[in-house]
């Protein structure tokens, strides 16, 4: 049975609210906010009934303190007449909804019962996404591995939490997906999400993109501009690669973290600004410290929390999932039917060592269903460039190792054809004379093999 607490010096107020929701719910009684403060503590109920004016406060500094917190109840003001401007301020900081006085006995149940529905669908949203962490899903991010999945139950649990997170991860592994999901899970998830690349700008230029500049504030500046601070305002910045950034511009971010203020280029009055920042970085920040390329001040800051992306190739267990997934949608992308993957295909794919992690496992995948033909994919599918790129360069006695026979032929025609086209400059004409083979032979067992004869 769902708890709502009514908070009202009223004592006439509060009887009459509870005589009609006593039958349904379970009712609890404040006077005060002190009182409601206890209660909220002991009881934890689901919803409050608030009235605007309180003895000991305004009603909405209460609701304000309220939503403040973590995990927050449902709030429906109680207003006077006429106090719409009021309401609509209230439901600015987090109301649910709310009640002008007097109000009929089928309005108060009528919303009421709306706010619980609201909750209840909430609750099972949070169940259904805690269960998808669970079995290897976080957001658009799969891995069924442990690693992964104690990155994701860690990365749940910090979503809550209004704190700044670094993640570390090579590129290629996720890391802005990582920082959405987050950012969709917290409590500012209906607000901005504003991402900048500080390694794709110019270092004069990042300045200007975080925190905007004024009319004239430079040559080329002909009208006021906003910075990402100001449009994230409220809701969450994400700064990838942020081991790329200057030191005076680290200098200009550490201070904003510490003052939550900051100015525009060219201006002379501070703004204030409410921004959750998340961080990424493909560099050791550690290291970047010890070669005083980076602010340690500035790295204690961002990460609060730290979460670490590992790469693709220390969970490749993880791959026949992502594989599935990504034939899946990349299919449907390409308006092409059901396609699946080849045993030995797959095999291959999982013996790679993905030095691009999973967005390069994605681009394989999406160039091999554009070019095949077939509903399941071959190794023989995949780029030639890629092929070449996995062919093991210790020798031609690796292929040894190969627990197939077919694989291990495969990487002795390999090993054995690319050695001969170096040795001959990458002539096919006389690569195939060297070896025994007709040019036209060559040629299609190279188009088989994926190589690329390259005329040194």
């Amino acid at each position: 049975m769902h708890s709502i607490l009514i908070v009202d010096d009223d004592s006439t107020a509060r009887y009459g609210m509870r005589r009609v929701l006593e039958d349904n719910y379970r009712v609890l009684e404040a006077e005060s906010a002190a009182a409601a403060r206890r209660l909220l503590a002991a009881e934890s109920p689901g919803l409050l009934l608030l009235d605007i004016e309180m003895p000991e406060g305004s009603g909405l500094d209460f609701l304000r303190e309220l939503k403040a917190q973590d995990k927050s109840p449902a709030v429906i003001m109680i207003t006077a007449y006429g106090s719409e401007k009021i309401a609509v301020e209230a439901m600015k900081s987090g109301a649910y909804d709310y009640l002008p006085k007097p109000f009929e006995v089928d309005e108060l149940r009528l919303v009421v019962e709306k706010a619980l529905d609201h909750l209840d669908l909430a609750e099972e949203n949070l169940r259904l996404k805690r269960q998808l962490t669970s079995e290897g899903q976080f957001g658009a991010m799969l891995g069924a591995t442990e690693p992964m999945r104690q990155l994701f139950e860690l990365a749940d649990r910090v979503a809550a939490a209004d704190v700044t997170v670094l993640i570390e991860g090579e590129s290629g592994t996720g890391k802005e997906l990582l920082a959405r999901e987050i950012h969709r899970r917290s409590n500012r998830g209906a607000k901005p999400f504003v991402a900048l690349n500080c390694a794709a700008l110019p270092e004069h230029l990042i300045e200007s993109e975080l925190f905007g500049y004024e009319k004239g504030a430079f040559t080329g500046a002909t009208s006021q501009k906003r910075g990402k601070f100001e449009l994230a305002h409220g809701g969450m910045l994400f700064l990838d690669e942020v081991g790329d950034m200057s030191l005076a511009t680290q200098a200009r971010l550490l201070r904003v973290l510490e003052t939550r203020k900051f100015e525009r280029l060219g201006a002379t009055t501070s703004l204030e600004v409410d921004v959750r920042v998340l961080s990424a970085t493909n560099k050791d920040l550690t290291a970047e410290i010890a070669k005083q390329t980076f602010r340690e001040d500035l790295y204690y800051r961002l990460r609060v929390v730290l979460l670490k992306l590992p790469p693709l190739r220390e969970h490749k267990e993880d791959i026949p999932l992502l594989v599935e997934e990504f034939c899946q949608m990349l299919a449907a992308k390409h308006r092409r039917g059901p396609i699946t993957v080849s045993r030995e295909a797959l095999a291959m794919l999982m013996s790679c060592d993905w030095k691009g992690n999973v967005r390069e496992l994605k681009n394989v995948l999406e160039g091999a269903i554009v070019i095949s033909r077939d509903d399941v994919l071959q190794h023989e599918d995949m780029s030639a460039d890629f092929l070449a790129r996995q062919v093991p360069e210790a020798g031609p006695a690796s292929f040894l190792a190969a627990g197939d026979y077919r694989e291990a032929k495969r990487q002795f025609e390999i090993a054995y054809i690319k050695t001969k086209l170096r040795e001959h400059g990458g002539n096919v004409t006389r690569t195939a004379a060297a070896i025994g083979l007709h040019r036209q032979s060559l040629q299609e067992k190279l188009r088989e093999l994926g190589i690329q004869a390259e005329r040194q």
